[in-house]
């Protein structure tokens, strides 16, 4: 079998697989069983001549002809949609871009960029998604997002190790900084002593708790009281007097009643950026576009 009796389903199922990360995300996102998706890609694999695929115990990462095959799946996926959409009448999509964000992005960033781009440019029409950084690297190696937000700690470094390496800009570097119930006795000053943050109750977000809610460099296991992965429902669990948690300094404009945001002194400091990323490549106008709206937002908020 040749590389050129692939199907078109077996080339969307292979992006699908790439853009998830699991043979089994990939089956929901699609409606499909998961043995029909191993099937598919058992098939692509066949024709290509060669593991697209390395089965890991945490899912799938493409290999060196996957990382090909899924470069021109892309483009082949794309034109053929490109081609529906002009069979059956229908305005073409250059003016349209997919935007990827993290959570938080959506709370400051996203919207107030959006607001300003559709005074400027109304015929560019933004579609986004949130999705964690991981899933939005995915996506746009997978050719499904033009262009995403995503989030950085230290140590700072390449949001992957895949070839080509994705074109990144940092927007703003801010701290990150503890959300404290006002009525708390950490409350009563304008900083937390990083000393008095040890024994204290956290609500953090699933995975890692010293990414997505307890203070890094504590030297103790945390104790979480709640999880929860909505930045919004942490912070209203913070109102509520169950615990604290960490936030980046972004979000103090946004922090609802009850709550106090304060600086953390002693100890190294700890930033957070924001970064832009997309594609190697030309730009297309609308992208930078939303890219300037971005970084004017940014701007603004300093």
């Amino acid at each position: 079998m040749a590389f050129t009796d692939a199907s078109l389903v077996a080339l969307r199922v292979f992006r699908e697989v790439a853009e998830r990360g699991t043979l089994t995300a990939a089956a929901t996102a699609l409606g499909y069983t998961q043995s029909a998706v191993s099937r598919q890609i058992a098939a692509l694999e066949r024709a290509a001549g060669v593991e697209l695929l390395e089965r890991r115990h945490d899912g799938v990462r493409l290999t060196t002809a996957g990382r090909l095959v899924l470069r021109r799946a892309a483009v082949v996926v794309d034109e053929i949609d490109a081609g529906t959409r002009e069979l059956a009448g229908l305005p073409d999509d250059e003016s349209t871009v997919r935007l990827g964000w993290f959570a938080t992005a959506g709370a400051w960033l996203v919207p107030r960029a959006l607001m300003a781009l559709g005074r400027t440019h109304p015929s560019i029409t933004v579609i986004t998604r949130e999705g964690s950084t991981p899933a939005l690297v995915r996506a746009l190696r997978a050719g499904t997002l033009d262009v995403a937000l995503i989030a950085s700690a230290p140590p700072f470094r390449a949001p992957d190790d895949e070839t080509p390496a994705l074109e990144v800009d940092t927007l703003v570097e801010r701290s990150l900084r503890v959300a404290v119930p006002a009525v708390h006795p950490l409350a009563r000053n304008d900083y937390i002593d990083v000393e008095d943050l040890r024994g204290q109750r956290w609500i953090s977000g699933p995975g890692d708790p010293w990414v997505m809610g307890v203070w890094p460099g504590l030297g103790e296991r945390p104790v979480v009281a709640h999880t929860a992965r909505d930045w919004l429902a942490k912070l209203q669990l913070v109102a509520a007097g169950f615990g604290i948690t960490t936030i980046p300094a972004s979000l103090v404009a946004v922090a609802p009643a009850g709550v106090r945001v304060l600086p953390v002194r002693g100890g190294p400091a700890e930033q957070r950026r924001v970064l832009l990323a997309r594609l190697p490549g030309p730009v297309p106008e609308p992208v930078a576009r939303l890219a300037a709206a971005l970084r004017a937002v940014v701007v603004e908020t300093e």
